[in-house]
């Protein structure tokens, strides 16, 4: 016999946090959880229990990594067939490759919950007739950290205007940026900017530096159109800072989680990253930088167009579940207002409408959080995402280590963006592309 919280009050409440799901539910039922690991996500997290609390069902977390190392690991499950697992942490840069892992949503949430989605994100979500996850707190697109009090010292201010000929101010180009990235550098301990110099990270910078250049990735066939002017220019952005000692040393091994730890740790003047730092970086606890922060919106390129790759995290369930309900339970309770309410206060931003509304309300008499919202308000207002290819991730795997060899000087610029268009476009062809 299925157990029941007690009382009408103990149901409503139960109702309220488990969404769909009623107090007892899914007694007995475990689901199995592949989720993306990483600071900013461990407070969403901590409300599993909740869930699990309401429902009577279990969550059991067999894998937490990166969503690179998780992209491998789904790749593997599908070649393996093992994909009974339940609920899987989802990107848009990543859904489209994987048209058979995940299930449709649509009868499994309700049409009324979807509609509290952005519109956008919902679209984005729903591949070839198929809503295959729901989009959670984490809308990503980058806008610029920086210490503040590097633009507060007229000595400072002084001597930058007399080597690079215009006043020191927070950069809103990217030939700025690299300027000043120079200027603040003091390696070891003190460096200019830093970049992710690896995997889809890099590509994704180096896409979007190429938009914000007057270039673009692919042609309208999916072709590669990388190696071009706008190419070179972007690549050479990379490059130059490298060579100029402006970032660390170790910048072509950084992810996600080696930019934020390192801006935190007051040893990076210039920042270029996502909005669920935010909250982190101006932390006492966690973070050196904290009330140094200023955000300012991604500066943009030579074409004067604003660099704005994005995209959104999301969560799904797989065709394989044994328990499509309870998961697609726990995939509502996730990325339901509570739970953005929860992720967006440190910073990221919402996907649900009415949370956009409360964050907005929040912010008001926070100076801070004001700043924050204003700057990714404006970065994603002509933000862009990834060109909309399942061949995306197996393109960038081809592209990066070339990205890598110019900036460690194995290649030239030139030698790079030649063999990494060769690269992907015997990908596109052999693919059956064109």
């Amino acid at each position: 016999m299925k157990r029941r919280a007690s009382g009408a009050s103990a149901l409503a409440i139960a109702c309220a946090l488990a969404g769909a799901a009623g107090a007892g539910e899914f007694d007995g039922v475990t689901i199995e959880a592949k989720l993306i690991g990483g600071q900013q996500y461990e407070a969403l997290y901590a409300r599993i229990p909740e869930w699990e609390a309401m429902t009577g069902a279990k969550v059991e977390i067999i894998s937490k990594k990166n969503h690179f190392e998780l992209d491998k690991e789904f790749k593997s499950d599908i070649a393996a067939g093992t994909t009974g697992w339940c609920v899987g942490s989802n990107h848009s840069s990543f859904a489209s490759q994987y048209p058979s892992l995940y299930t449709d949503l649509t009868a499994l949430i309700p049409a009324e919950t979807v509609t509290e989605f952005v519109p956008a994100n919902i679209s984005a979500a729903t591949l070839e007739g198929k809503l295959v996850m729901l989009p959670r707190a984490q809308f990503d697109v980058s806008a610029l950290y920086y210490q503040k009090d590097l633009y507060e010292d007229a000595d400072r201010a002084a001597a930058f205007e007399s080597e690079y000929g215009y006043p020191l101010a927070v950069p809103e180009t990217w030939q700025q940026v690299s300027d000043q990235a120079k200027f603040f550098a003091d390696g070891p301990n003190f460096y200019g900017t830093q970049y992710a110099g690896k995997d889809e990270a890099i590509v994704g910078r180096f896409y979007e530096m190429i938009v914000a250049d007057g270039g673009k990735l692919f042609n309208d066939d999916f072709s590669p159109a990388f190696d071009s002017d706008a190419g070179r220019e972007a690549l050479q952005w990379f490059v130059d800072l490298y060579e100029a000692g402006a970032v660390p040393a170790g910048t072509t091994n950084y992810l996600w989680d080696d930019l934020g730890n390192g801006f935190a740790s007051g040893t990076i003047a210039l920042n270029l990253d996502w909005p669920g730092w935010a909250g982190f970086f101006n932390d006492p606890s966690a973070s050196k930088v904290a009330g140094n922060v200023g955000v300012a919106p991604a500066p943009k390129g030579s074409a004067g167009v604003r660099t704005g790759w994005s995209g959104f995290h999301g969560f799904s369930v797989t065709e394989d579940c044994a328990d499509k309900e309870a998961a697609a339970s726990l995939v509502d309770f996730l990325t339901g207002e509570d739970s953005q309410k929860l992720e967006s206060a440190a910073g990221p931003l919402p996907s649900r409408t009415a949370v956009w509304d409360y964050v907005s309300e929040q912010a008001k008499g926070d100076d801070y959080r004001s700043e924050v919202l204003a700057a990714f308000k404006e970065t994603a207002a002509t933000a862009f995402a990834v060109p909309p290819t399942p061949l995306w991730i197996e393109a960038t795997n081809l592209i990066y280590p070339e990205l890598q060899a110019a900036i460690l000087g194995d290649k030239t610029v030139d030698e790079a963006l030649s063999d990494a268009s060769d690269a992907v476009d015997e990908l596109m062809q052999e693919e059956g592309v064109y």
